[in-house]
């Protein structure tokens, strides 16, 4: 029993290796995903008024990750800066603050995931005076 599985993982991770060489993550596959997540969950208010998520997180496999991490927030930014110019191009609202986190993550094929969600904008509360 214990040949076989070991034989199974085998199998399986050449698989996974070979459709990730096939399959290479390609930057602008990634960007498109991330404008198609804002379009997929955009919510039409009325004819005026289109509001999309505002909290997206980019899920990359950790090798990738490291790479990128590499670059500081540079990564981070950039994608921010893609979604707000599309957002800004769809006439879109956005929810509250737009942030892109990316982050590592056991993602298939060593690929990426993409999530977003709309959270709300919570301002600061001013203090008041001490001793009222």
């Amino acid at each position: 029993m214990g040949i076989l599985r070991r034989w199974e993982r085998v199998v399986e991770d050449c698989e996974s290796a070979l459709v990730a060489k096939i399959f290479r993550t390609d930057p602008v596959q990634m960007l498109d995903a991330l404008r198609r997540e804002c379009d997929d969950h955009a919510i039409v208010c009325s004819q005026s008024r289109v509001l999309v998520p505002n909290d997206y997180t980019v899920e990359l496999a950790e090798q990738v990750h490291d790479v990128l991490a590499a670059r500081g927030g540079e990564v981070g930014r950039q994608l921010t800066d893609v979604l707000a110019r599309h957002a800004a191009d769809r006439g879109y609202e956005w929810a509250g603050p737009l942030t892109v986190h990316v982050t590592t993550a056991e993602v298939p094929n060593g690929r990426y995931r993409i999530s977003s969600a709309a959270l709300a904008h919570i301002p600061a509360v001013a203090a008041g005076p001490r001793g009222a």
